[in-house]
């Protein structure tokens, strides 16, 4: 029986394969589509798909390069018509391929050297750049194509080169950039499929820089097409010299994007391997040091244009993710020796405090809890939170660190986190974020210590805070001590 199924098969095949062939010969007409929808039919059949000779993919290729030439003229003679039935031809021909490939190694190689490759490409550049009557006919045969070239890539090195050599960067650049959402959702599977790092290095130098941005952008504008996401996530953050690339070429609104992604892969990452470099910290810790002076415009209201206010966001950004980057995250705690981190932060910190003490704005504290997660002015503020993270980072970068203790205490910041350890409504949690920093700058440093007790003292200092972070202060022999609080008292 099997035999006799075996024979039926290779019949088929033969006649197929005769049927494709006999497509040259005459004038195109809607029997020679039935004869490409039965192949590409007869294609999701693996017994099928593994017996069919490359005489039938050779006839294939010979219809799809006449269809080629044909809409290519077409598109030059507007009496010639609208290329319908071409666009309806390729578009089968597309599904063929689009099947042949399907768990088929041995039909992705044959494909490939028959120069299937080369001619689709030739037809995709062609639909995103034709005068075709029959404009709106172009987006079945170009989604076909491009999901082609996805499956011809999958688990295929030398197809993955080959289409990376042929389309990058201009022609994945246009695809991506198609009037139609699915195209450019596949067009995003057959980038991420290629890449691997050498791509992604050539993808940061300064003539390529736009398919990256442009991916970004999708990013951005379009969420859910999941391919750019996982393209970004996986293969731009690991690298370096491409988030450095990008962030140089990035409007701020777009620069806001890249740092969410980010801190959303330090987030979701279980282990303490996010796949990003240290040289992305260093860079994103020099840019926080370079660009923080421009929040403080948001007090002023100076902020009236979009890019301003965008750049303020972008520094909002920096912070968040580099607090997220020296929450014990081992890889990332050498940014507790980056020369200016610290300085920079404590500075901003006593800038944005004195700011929103001297009159009524958007740094001032407040007491306002009835909007705060509503509608309220405090819950749209760009800045809630903002004096707590910058506090949150103190306390991060002092962790353990007898040198930044040390150097805050010198900068008068000790003094500065205390007195940030009221409830306020435009910052939630800064005080616990208040009290977890002086935790970590008085462990094992008895010149801090001394200082705060010295500052409960003269009466600075809120001695209420201190009884949270488990400490009190203690006269003996004439002298202030500040003393942890017994557990059992």
């Amino acid at each position: 029986m099997k035999k006799a199924n075996m024979a039926a098969s290779t019949n088929g095949n033969l006649d197929l394969s005769a049927s494709i062939a006999g497509i040259l010969n005459e004038k195109h007409c809607p029997e020679h589509l039935l004869v490409l929808k039965t192949f590409t039919s007869a294609l999701r059949d693996k017994e099928y798909r593994d017996a069919v000779e490359e005489e039938a993919f050779s006839s294939l290729f010979k219809v799809l390069s006449r269809l080629c030439d044909e809409l290519q003229a077409e598109a030059e003679d507007e009496d010639l018509g609208s290329g319908a039935l071409q666009l309806q031809l390729t578009a089968e021909c597309f599904r063929a391929q689009r099947n042949a490939c399907v768990q088929n190694t041995r039909n992705q190689s044959i494909l490939r050297e028959l120069g299937f490759i080369n001619v689709t490409l030739k037809l995709l550049s062609f639909f995103q750049n034709t005068n075709l009557v029959s404009r709106d006919g172009i987006f079945e045969p170009l989604r076909c194509g491009i999901q082609f070239l996805g499956n011809l890539a999958v688990g295929n090195q030398m197809c993955k080169d080959e289409i990376w050599q042929l389309s990058f960067p201009n022609l994945l650049l246009q695809l991506l950039s198609a009037d139609d959402e699915k195209a450019v959702n596949y067009a995003s599977m057959v980038l991420n499929t290629c890449l691997d790092e050498p791509k992604v290095e050539e993808m940061s130098d300064p003539q390529n820089i736009q398919l990256a941005l442009r991916v970004m952008e999708l990013c951005r504008t379009q969420p859910d097409l999941d391919w750019t996401v996982l393209i970004a996530t996986q293969h731009f953050l690991k690298s370096s010299a491409l988030v450095e690339s990008m962030y140089s070429g990035m409007s701020h609104h777009e620069r806001v994007t890249l740092l969410e992604l980010l801190f959303a892969q330090l987030r979701e990452e279980d282990t303490e391997e996010c796949g990003i470099p240290p040289s992305v910290a260093r860079f994103l810790a020099s840019s926080f040091h370079k660009g923080c002076g421009a929040v403080l415009t948001l007090a002023t209201g100076s902020a009236s244009s979009d890019e301003v206010l965008q750049e303020a966001l972008t520094v909002i950004s920096l912070l968040d993710v580099l607090c997220e980057m020296t929450s014990d995250l081992k890889q990332f705690m050498f940014l507790q020796d980056h020369p200016d981190l610290l300085v920079t932060t404590v500075e901003l910190l006593k800038q944005v405090h004195a700011i929103g003490k001297a009159s009524k704005n958007i740094f001032s504290s407040a007491q306002n809890f009835s909007s705060f997660g509503g509608d309220g002015d405090s819950s749209q503020s760009p800045v809630i939170s903002f004096k707590a993270h910058l506090i949150r980072l103190i306390g991060n970068l002092c962790h353990s660190n007898t040198n930044n203790q040390n150097k805050v205490r010198e900068l008068e910041g000790i003094p500065l986190i205390l007195d940030n350890c009221n409830i306020d409504s435009n910052n939630p949690f800064i005080s616990q974020w208040a009290i977890f920093a002086i935790r970590n700058l008085l462990e094992h440093n008895m010149q801090n210590q001394e200082l705060v007790a010295a500052l409960e003292r003269r009466g600075t200092a809120d001695y209420s805070a201190l009884k949270e972070l488990g400490f009190l202060v203690e006269e003996r022999d004439g002298s202030l001590l500040l003393k942890p609080v017994r557990k059992d008292s």
